[in-house]
């Protein structure tokens, strides 16, 4: 059994929280200003990776990635040190806001953000910047863009400096309560899986007391028939090729029943699966075997505990390839049938649960970003001082 998903515990009605301090300080609703009103607006400088190479040392340089913070290398020296906000000017990630604070340095497709008046939190800015930065990225000629001129345009609510506070007290409150239960799904899975991994190769690892033969001697291969997505019919059966899931569907099947697929080619290529329906296999071969001294979700769990070495057995350099005469020759155990089933028994049963658990970490991860957004846009959303003074 998995240990059920936590929740993330909010705030007590935080919304009504901050309603609460917008009834008393600022009913009339809140000033719109630009960010170039706010903020000092500056570029980063081209570094090279030749450079940070010859100058690396321990402050942060942020780019315009998005993994691993931003960070594009380290270097001996800092262009700024101080609270700032940085945004990627260029690429698939721009308009991504960053906080910073401490000694970094930025290249030239990253902007950055100071605040010059004392009536703006830098956090606040961040979180509200941060939801609508993206829809001022222009993709004009494929390359998208959010540059300066644009940047200082922007118009965002400022609501007086305790409700700021406030609202940045709880979603930081939410943020961090949201990464560690992220954390800890994310040690969940990976522990089932070493769980996983610890007793099938204990299961199915043979001594001399078990037979071996080749699989070629018990099994037949058969490729399957080349079709492109273009060519499919409308339907619902898996069509399976060189990925680990279905690459579209078919109205049509070629294989029924119990079937081990192997990869045929490319990334994938020599990765096992196992399937128990009707079936389109297209750049892939299905085993088969051709005895009864064999169960074929036993030969499935042998081949996939062995799957590193498989996929080592590949060929040539564009795109790699396995061969059906690499897997006629490859030695498998025949243990009883009693055996067998059992081992089959056990591990069907982690892998049900380690499943249940990949599938639901992401499905858990998104409601929780889903809950944060809502709360956020609720807590950001502000009534403009002009909207009431027209009325």
């Amino acid at each position: 059994m998995t240990k059920p998903m936590n929740k993330i515990d909010l705030p007590a009605a935080p919304t009504a929280q901050v309603g609460k301090l917008i009834e008393e300080l600022c009913p009339q609703g809140v000033e719109i200003k630009g960010i170039g009103e706010i903020c000092q607006i500056n570029r980063g400088r081209v570094m090279s990776k030749d450079y940070l190479r010859d100058n690396a040392g321990v402050y942060p340089v942020y780019s315009s990635q998005t993994v691993d913070d931003g960070v594009f290398g380290r270097i001996n020296t800092y262009d700024y040190d101080g609270e700032y906000l940085t945004w990627t000017t260029d690429g698939a990630n721009a308009g991504s806001i960053f906080y910073r604070n401490g000694k970094f340095s930025i290249t030239n497709v990253c902007g950055l953000l100071k605040v010059k008046v004392d009536d703006v939190n830098t956090k606040f800015l961040l979180y509200i910047l941060a939801t609508v930065s993206k829809k001022y990225v222009s993709a004009g000629m494929g390359n998208p863009k959010i540059m300066s001129n644009v940047m200082e345009k922007i118009q965002i609510p400022i609501p007086p400096l305790t409700i700021q506070k406030e609202i940045v007290k709880i979603l930081d409150n939410f943020t961090q309560l949201e990464a560690e239960l992220e954390a800890e799904l994310e040690a969940e899975l990976e522990a089932r899986k070493k769980q996983y991994e610890h007793y099938r190769e204990a299961l199915l690892s043979f001594g001399d007391d078990v037979e071996f033969r080749a699989l070629g001697e018990v099994c037949k291969f058969l490729r399957g028939s080349a079709i492109t997505k273009k060519k499919t019919s409308v339907g619902e059966i898996p069509v399976v090729a060189n990925a680990p899931g279905p690459i579209c569907f078919h109205g049509e099947s070629n294989r029924t029943g119990e079937t081990i697929v192997v990869s045929r080619s490319g990334a994938y290529c020599g990765l096992v699966s196992f399937w128990n329906q009707p079936i389109f296999i297209t750049d892939a071969f299905s085993i088969y075997l051709e005895t009864t001294l064999l169960k074929p979700k036993f030969i499935y769990y042998f081949l996939k505990k062995n799957q590193k070495t498989i996929h080592s057995m590949k060929k040539g350099f564009g795109v790699p390839h396995v061969r059906v005469k690499d897997f006629e020759t490859y030695s498998i155990p025949i243990p009883p049938l009693s055996k067998q089933k059992e081992i089959v028994a056990i591990l069907d049963k982690f892998d049900a649960l380690v499943n249940d658990i990949s599938t639901g970490l992401p499905a858990e991860i998104a409601a929780r970003k889903k809950q944060y957004e809502y709360y956020r846009n609720q807590l950001l959303t502000f009534k403009p001082l002009e909207a009431q003074d027209a009325n």
